[in-house]
């Protein structure tokens, strides 16, 4: 397993800082969260592109993935061009994978737009990973979906550890379920699966330790990334203070 951060754990710093901020801790990548207060989004220009790129790569870091926020089975999303958006900055920032959420239920429509975007995301060589989240929150969910859309060399699952095990399914039965579609990992922990506030990893309800066991067994080797969601619940501690627990856990089930 590699260790990547999110940007969504450091509202109000740029660039620069959140580099700064994964360098010190050991990590080897970041997760870039699409938005305008973090100077990263679809808008900015060849040269604003290849500045984000040189910056991330001279300080020695790969850019785990863009966290972008098309939902792909809600039909008041537009979907598809901003994905295809997401996806070109992608390409252009050396990014593996754009996130989405599935935002509804619509599987339909979902892979309809998986489909539509994936003949330009073979091109470029970047997957779409839909996240464990919202309308689709299990890995049940998510891999019909993607089993629906068909797609396997441009589509993928992203397991957010807190999510499927909130809307009460087992990590064992979400690793089961995402399968061969797993290419992405954000840990997280929280009170519990009621009250969702951040806390320190291992200190929460969120069974990260089975989560890991399981990862380990079978033998996952790509990204995790500490999502520290500082942006939504800005009362909570620095990421830099909780990045220690995240290298620990991921050193912990790395696999051998």
């Amino acid at each position: 397993m590699r260790l990547a951060v999110s940007t969504l754990g450091m509202p109000g710093d740029g660039l620069d800082r959140a580099v700064e901020i994964a360098v010190a801790a050991g990590c080897a990548g970041l997760e870039l969260r699409l938005h305008p207060d973090t100077g990263v989004h679809a808008g900015l220009d060849e040269a604003e592109r290849a500045s984000v790129r040189e910056r991330v790569a001279a300080a020695g870091l790969e850019i785990a993935a863009l966290a972008g926020y098309t939902r792909i089975c809600a039909a008041g999303d537009p979907g598809t061009p901003g994905l295809l958006a997401d996806l070109e900055l992608a390409a252009d920032l050396g990014a593996p994978g754009v996130r989405v959420f599935p935002g509804g239920d619509d599987l339909d429509l979902g892979a309809r737009r998986l489909r539509e975007v994936a003949p330009r995301a073979l091109e470029l060589g970047v997957r779409v990973l839909v996240e464990t989240h919202d309308a689709l929150p299990t890995g049940r969910a998510v891999a019909a979906l993607l089993e629906r859309a068909a797609l396997p060399e441009a589509t993928a699952a992203l397991w957010d550890a807190l999510h499927p095990w909130r809307h009460g399914e087992a990590p064992a039965e979400t690793l089961d379920r995402l399968g061969p579609w797993l290419a992405y990992v954000q840990i997280k922990d929280a009170v519990s699966a009621a009250d969702t506030t951040p806390v320190p990893l291992g200190t929460g309800s969120v069974p990260l330790r089975e989560c890991g066991e399981l990862l380990r067994t079978a033998g996952y080797g790509g990204w995790v990334s500490l999502e520290w969601e500082r942006t939504w619940y800005p009362r909570v501690a620095p990421v830099e203070e909780i990045l220690p627990g995240a290298s620990a856990w991921v050193a912990t089930y790395a696999k051998e």
